[in-house]
């Protein structure tokens, strides 16, 4: 029980991790360049047309900017960072909008994304399965 408690728990808390701009196999390092080689003038912010070589970016350029001065700036980033990621998904797990979530709260999220991931339903994931939930889940195809 406590080994599925922790593997459950382990899932709820990787699908806390999601960024706006995470990618597959891109780490924090990989993104900052990504961003250094986008910011093609070098001013330190990021254009709308700067933000189409990065299409996750440029998706949510508007609810990014918010200051709407038609630049993202990194702060900017870091902020829809925290709302995004950890913000919406602790507002889904939150079921009965407490403000708090409870450890059954947080459990029935990871057996959700555990059911989820398990394409075949055998009680198992494998890393075929996960590959293809995290996919599915940021709307990539294979």
């Amino acid at each position: 029980m406590k080994k599925t408690v922790a593997v459950l728990t382990a899932l709820a808390l990787g699908a806390l991790a999601t960024t706006v701009l995470a990618e597959p196999g891109a780490g924090r390092g990989a993104m900052m360049e990504k961003l250094k080689a986008a910011d093609t003038n070098a001013d330190g912010l990021i254009s709308r047309s700067e933000a189409a070589a990065l299409p996750r970016l440029a998706e949510r350029f508007d609810q990014i900017d918010a200051n709407r001065d038609g630049q993202v700036s990194f702060e900017e980033l870091r902020a829809a960072r925290g709302n995004h990621g950890h913000g919406g998904h602790f507002k889904r797990m939150d079921t009965d909008k407490d403000g708090k979530v409870s450890r059954a709260e947080a459990l029935a999220a990871a057996e959700a994304a555990f059911a989820r991931a398990d394409a075949n339903q055998d009680g198992f994931i494998t890393a075929e399965e996960l590959q293809a939930a995290h996919k599915s889940h940021r709307g990539q195809k294979n």
